[in-house]
Protein backbone atom coordinates (compact mmCIF):
# COMPACT_ATOMS: atom_id res chain seq x y z
CA UNK A 1 0.00 0.00 0.00
CA UNK A 2 1.40 3.65 -1.02
CA UNK A 3 0.82 6.49 1.14
CA UNK A 4 1.60 10.07 -0.24
CA UNK A 5 3.15 12.14 2.51
CA UNK A 6 3.46 15.21 -0.75
CA UNK A 7 6.96 13.64 -1.78
CA UNK A 8 7.21 12.37 -5.16
CA UNK A 9 6.84 8.22 -5.53
CA UNK A 10 6.92 5.91 -8.37
CA UNK A 11 4.13 4.11 -8.74
CA UNK A 12 3.36 0.46 -10.42
CA UNK A 13 0.51 0.71 -12.96
CA UNK A 14 0.35 -1.44 -16.18
CA UNK A 15 3.63 -2.97 -15.59
CA UNK A 16 5.91 0.30 -16.22
CA UNK A 17 6.89 2.52 -12.94
CA UNK A 18 4.94 6.32 -13.11
CA UNK A 19 5.81 9.29 -11.00
CA UNK A 20 3.58 10.71 -9.14
CA UNK A 21 3.49 14.52 -8.29
CA UNK A 22 1.79 15.57 -5.45
CA UNK A 23 2.10 19.43 -6.30
CA UNK A 24 0.62 18.67 -9.67
CA UNK A 25 -2.90 17.25 -7.85
CA UNK A 26 -2.39 13.90 -8.10
CA UNK A 27 -1.45 13.54 -11.80
CA UNK A 28 0.81 10.62 -12.87
CA UNK A 29 3.87 11.96 -15.20
CA UNK A 30 4.81 10.17 -18.22
CA UNK A 31 8.53 9.19 -16.86
CA UNK A 32 9.14 5.85 -16.19
CA UNK A 33 12.32 4.04 -15.80
CA UNK A 34 13.73 1.45 -18.04
CA UNK A 35 13.54 -2.36 -17.90
CA UNK A 36 17.07 -2.98 -18.30
CA UNK A 37 18.69 -0.24 -16.36
CA UNK A 38 17.29 1.41 -13.06
CA UNK A 39 17.29 5.09 -14.44
CA UNK A 40 14.44 7.62 -15.04
CA UNK A 41 13.84 7.68 -18.71
CA UNK A 42 11.89 10.88 -20.71
CA UNK A 43 10.18 10.04 -23.07
CA UNK A 44 12.16 12.42 -25.44
CA UNK A 45 15.02 9.97 -25.50
CA UNK A 46 12.79 7.85 -27.63
CA UNK A 47 13.10 10.45 -30.10
CA UNK A 48 17.10 9.77 -31.72
CA UNK A 49 16.24 5.93 -32.26
CA UNK A 50 12.97 6.76 -34.09
CA UNK A 51 14.60 9.15 -36.37
CA UNK A 52 17.26 6.64 -37.39
CA UNK A 53 14.57 4.06 -37.74
CA UNK A 54 12.42 6.03 -39.83
CA UNK A 55 14.25 9.19 -41.96
CA UNK A 56 12.36 9.30 -44.56
CA UNK A 57 9.77 9.89 -42.34
CA UNK A 58 11.16 12.15 -39.90
CA UNK A 59 12.13 13.88 -43.15
CA UNK A 60 8.69 14.69 -44.38
CA UNK A 61 7.73 15.77 -40.63
CA UNK A 62 10.49 18.19 -40.79
CA UNK A 63 9.84 19.64 -44.11
CA UNK A 64 5.85 20.28 -43.53
CA UNK A 65 6.48 21.78 -40.12
CA UNK A 66 8.96 24.27 -42.04
CA UNK A 67 6.39 24.39 -44.72
CA UNK A 68 3.92 25.72 -42.34
CA UNK A 69 6.20 28.25 -40.32
CA UNK A 70 7.61 29.74 -43.73
CA UNK A 71 3.39 29.97 -44.87
CA UNK A 72 2.60 31.00 -41.61
CA UNK A 73 4.94 33.93 -41.48
CA UNK A 74 4.54 34.93 -45.04
CA UNK A 75 1.05 35.47 -44.67
CA UNK A 76 1.45 37.30 -41.47
CA UNK A 77 4.24 39.72 -42.84
CA UNK A 78 2.45 39.57 -46.20
CA UNK A 79 0.64 43.51 -47.66
CA UNK A 80 -2.16 41.52 -49.00
CA UNK A 81 -4.32 40.82 -46.17
CA UNK A 82 -7.08 38.23 -46.25
CA UNK A 83 -10.66 39.28 -45.61
CA UNK A 84 -14.14 37.57 -44.69
CA UNK A 85 -16.92 37.73 -47.35
CA UNK A 86 -18.74 40.49 -44.63
CA UNK A 87 -15.86 42.71 -44.81
CA UNK A 88 -15.49 42.04 -48.44
CA UNK A 89 -18.95 43.27 -48.81
CA UNK A 90 -18.86 46.10 -46.30
CA UNK A 91 -15.68 47.23 -48.63
CA UNK A 92 -17.68 46.83 -51.80
CA UNK A 93 -21.23 48.82 -50.78
CA UNK A 94 -19.12 51.30 -48.53
CA UNK A 95 -15.79 51.91 -50.07
CA UNK A 96 -16.53 51.22 -53.67
CA UNK A 97 -13.98 48.43 -53.60
CA UNK A 98 -13.24 46.80 -56.66
CA UNK A 99 -13.37 43.14 -57.76
CA UNK A 100 -10.48 41.23 -59.32
CA UNK A 101 -11.12 37.67 -60.27
CA UNK A 102 -8.13 35.30 -61.59
CA UNK A 103 -10.21 32.64 -62.14
CA UNK A 104 -9.88 31.04 -65.78
CA UNK A 105 -12.79 33.15 -68.24
CA UNK A 106 -14.54 30.00 -68.03
CA UNK A 107 -15.57 29.46 -64.53
CA UNK A 108 -15.19 33.35 -64.27
CA UNK A 109 -18.78 33.22 -66.66
CA UNK A 110 -20.26 30.38 -64.45
CA UNK A 111 -20.20 32.76 -61.62
CA UNK A 112 -18.59 35.82 -60.37
CA UNK A 113 -19.29 38.38 -57.77
CA UNK A 114 -21.41 41.21 -60.15
CA UNK A 115 -19.20 44.29 -60.67
CA UNK A 116 -15.90 42.23 -60.63
CA UNK A 117 -13.51 42.27 -63.48
CA UNK A 118 -11.75 39.14 -65.15
CA UNK A 119 -7.98 39.69 -64.51
CA UNK A 120 -5.90 36.63 -65.21
CA UNK A 121 -3.26 35.81 -62.85
CA UNK A 122 -0.58 35.56 -65.49
CA UNK A 123 -1.51 39.16 -66.96
CA UNK A 124 -1.40 40.63 -63.35
CA UNK A 125 2.13 39.21 -63.59
CA UNK A 126 2.98 40.59 -66.97
CA UNK A 127 2.08 43.86 -66.04
CA UNK A 128 -1.01 43.70 -68.56
CA UNK A 129 -3.25 45.03 -65.84
CA UNK A 130 -6.10 46.99 -68.80
CA UNK A 131 -8.35 49.13 -67.22
CA UNK A 132 -7.50 47.82 -63.76
CA UNK A 133 -4.65 50.73 -63.66
CA UNK A 134 -7.32 53.87 -62.97
CA UNK A 135 -8.54 51.96 -59.68
CA UNK A 136 -5.04 51.68 -57.51
CA UNK A 137 -6.50 54.10 -54.85
CA UNK A 138 -9.52 52.31 -54.11
CA UNK A 139 -9.65 49.29 -51.91
CA UNK A 140 -8.93 46.09 -54.51
CA UNK A 141 -9.97 42.42 -53.50
CA UNK A 142 -8.42 39.64 -55.55
CA UNK A 143 -10.63 36.44 -55.87
CA UNK A 144 -10.19 32.75 -56.84
CA UNK A 145 -11.96 30.00 -57.00
CA UNK A 146 -10.91 28.71 -53.64
CA UNK A 147 -8.56 31.27 -51.71
CA UNK A 148 -5.41 29.53 -52.66
CA UNK A 149 -3.84 31.34 -55.92
CA UNK A 150 -5.28 35.17 -55.34
CA UNK A 151 -2.36 35.91 -52.73
CA UNK A 152 0.38 36.21 -55.73
CA UNK A 153 -2.28 37.96 -58.08
CA UNK A 154 -2.06 40.19 -54.72
CA UNK A 155 1.26 40.49 -53.97
CA UNK A 156 1.43 40.89 -58.19
CA UNK A 157 -0.79 44.45 -57.84
CA UNK A 158 0.72 45.73 -54.55
CA UNK A 159 4.43 45.54 -56.75
CA UNK A 160 2.29 47.51 -59.20
CA UNK A 161 1.46 49.93 -56.98
CA UNK A 162 -1.86 49.30 -55.39
CA UNK A 163 -2.20 50.64 -52.17
CA UNK A 164 -4.83 48.41 -50.32
CA UNK A 165 -5.13 45.04 -51.98
CA UNK A 166 -7.25 42.10 -49.53
CA UNK A 167 -7.82 38.57 -50.83
CA UNK A 168 -11.24 37.09 -50.43
CA UNK A 169 -10.70 34.03 -47.74
CA UNK A 170 -12.09 31.05 -49.36
CA UNK A 171 -12.64 32.38 -52.33
CA UNK A 172 -15.49 32.21 -54.76
CA UNK A 173 -16.35 28.96 -53.12
CA UNK A 174 -16.99 30.06 -49.60
CA UNK A 175 -18.75 33.07 -51.09
CA UNK A 176 -21.20 30.78 -52.88
CA UNK A 177 -21.46 28.67 -49.95
CA UNK A 178 -23.02 31.45 -47.84
CA UNK A 179 -25.52 31.99 -50.56
CA UNK A 180 -24.34 35.36 -51.65
CA UNK A 181 -25.02 36.99 -55.05
CA UNK A 182 -23.53 35.91 -57.72
CA UNK A 183 -23.36 37.04 -61.65
CA UNK A 184 -23.51 34.68 -64.79
CA UNK A 185 -22.28 34.95 -68.34
CA UNK A 186 -20.07 38.48 -69.93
Amino acid sequence: MLVFRGMPQFVALGGAYWLYLPQRAGILSSLEFSPNRRELLHPMQDIMPFISAHPVLSLAWVALLIAVIVTTFKTRFSKVKEISRGEATRLINKEDAVVVDVRARDEFRKGHISTSLNVLSTDIKNNNLGELTKHKAQPVIVVCANGTSSRSAGEGLIGAGFERVYTLKDGISGWSGENLPLARGK
